[in-house]
């Protein structure tokens, strides 16, 4: 489709996620694609730094098996991802409780049924036996037998409600809309709270409520993981898919128009469609009158140490919020053993919502301290690897939330990212594809689908 009037018929600037699943979108319907990236490397906050054979993520965003975007976008259908355990790990009270391990919905109601007859009948050995992943006696941060259940049945319930539903349920701050899902405080506290803030990147929860009830329900369908070496691994196969030569790194925009975009190395590059894919502080310095929104900072320190302090590879969260900084932890070579040299332990630990960190040794000191209670070993022999914070890693969504904002600002124009989806990796890919459907519909192109189906919801 490439004219003698134009070098590009899309010219993007940004190769970051979102950018590049627009680029890779648009180039399968034949559309000529130039992807711009003032950084040297793409991927943007999913950047992975190698250190001495350790392979160490910016911002460790989580991922999920269930998140559709993996699913509809070709290149990442076989991306090689690494998953946690089941669930995850709850630190209370000096033990480490598993917690959160999803269930069918009808086996959710059957653990409940079991739960209640339990209360009546605590002696009976046959009703236990029926109450699936639940030992009697226990007492871990999710509350009684009977509180466990019903947290069973609550995941059951949210991993088959229709997303439309949840999208019309009334809207406010996750934390305050908590309180009416029919769970104890005791469970709210020590497992949703603290799982919805590694979800978010959000520790005070004032996500809107229905951006919440997304996160839980994709918790709910699938595991978490991450990609097999490292974050960068997404955007690698999505660049992989395009032309040689159409994403430029270490290129400095200076202007643009809908037409063309003027740089310094480059001088200008015509085009007929022009796409921000930028962070929303960029996007909005190249688009004056785009809002910014406010921001989750994240801070990760990741570690060596001489032995693994745990043989799980489960992501471990804290009930007690006062208990230090780290929001949660994970021996992130026991997930994926490619991101540490052989014989050697990665840690990754994240600590949330520092706009300003304390010097480096002062933090290290404390995140060391926290982590000794939460592994239950000395980590005074651990060595730091490196720490990565980002003020601005995590774009923030209050009530109202705007959960599909336009791409499209006019025809020739438009910008796409998280900060326009919802502030997840499947948010920032579902934008992309957005994005670059607009582009086609507007240029007069039908998406090469092939076997996909073009979606019509999220």
């Amino acid at each position: 489709m490439l004219s003698t009037e134009h070098q590009a018929d899309v010219v993007i600037i940004g190769a970051g996620i979102a950018g590049l699943s627009a680029a890779h979108q648009l180039t399968r319907a034949g559309v000529t694609v130039t992807v711009l990236e003032a950084a040297p490397h793409i991927g943007g906050r999913m950047a992975t730094e190698n250190l001495d054979g350790f392979r160490l993520d910016r911002i460790g965003q989580l991922l999920n098996t269930s998140y559709p975007e993996l699913i509809r976008t070709p290149a990442l259908r076989d991306a090689s991802l690494r998953m946690f355990s089941p669930g995850v790990l709850v630190h209370s009270e000096g033990r480490h409780h598993r917690a959160g391990v999803t269930l069918t919905a009808g086996s959710a109601r059957g653990a409940l049924t079991a739960a209640r007859a339990l209360a009546s009948a605590p002696r009976a050995r046959a009703v236990r036996s029926r109450v699936p992943g639940i030992r009697p006696g226990s007492r871990p941060p999710l509350g009684n037998t009977l509180d466990q259940a019903r947290l069973h049945a609550a995941l059951g319930r949210l991993a088959t409600t229709p997303v439309t539903r949840l999208l019309a349920r009334p809207e406010r701050p996750a934390l305050a809309a908590l309180s009416a899902r029919g769970l104890p405080a005791r469970t709210v506290d020590g497992f949703v709270r603290p799982l919805l803030s590694a979800l978010l990147c959000d520790p005070d929860l004032t996500t809107s409520s229905r951006c919440a009830d997304l996160a839980l329900r994709s918790f709910a369908r699938g595991r978490l993981c991450v990609p097999e070496g490292g974050a960068e691994a997404l955007p690698e196969l999505l660049a992989a898919t395009l032309p040689p030569g159409t994403v430029r790194t270490g290129v400095c925009v200076t202007d643009t128009s809908i037409n063309s975009v003027g740089t310094k190395e480059h001088g200008e590059i015509t085009c007929r469609s022009l796409l921000v894919a930028t962070g929303a502080r960029a996007a909005a310095e190249l688009l004056p009158g785009l809002r910014v929104p406010d921001f989750h900072p994240v801070t990760v320190l990741h570690h060596t140490a001489p032995t693994a302090p745990l043989n799980d590879p489960a992501l471990l969260l804290d009930a007690d919020r006062r208990g230090g900084p780290v929001a949660h932890t994970t021996v992130m070579s026991a997930v994926d053993p490619s991101r540490a040299p052989a014989g050697r332990t990665l840690i990754s630990s994240t600590v949330l919502g520092l706009r300003t960190p304390p010097p480096e040794r002062e933090l290290d000191g404390a995140v060391r301290a926290h982590l000794a209670t939460l592994y239950g070993v000395s980590t005074a022999g651990w060595e730091l690897l490196a720490v990565q914070h980002d003020a601005e890693a995590v774009p923030a969504m209050p009530p109202p939330h705007d959960l599909r904002r336009q791409v499209r600002l006019l025809s020739g124009l438009y910008v796409c990212g998280d900060h326009r989806d919802t502030s997840t990796v499947q948010g920032a890919l579902s934008s992309g594809r957005r994005a670059a459907y607009a582009i086609l519909d507007d240029l007069g192109v039908r998406p090469d689908q092939g076997a996909v189906q073009i979606p019509t919801a999220a």
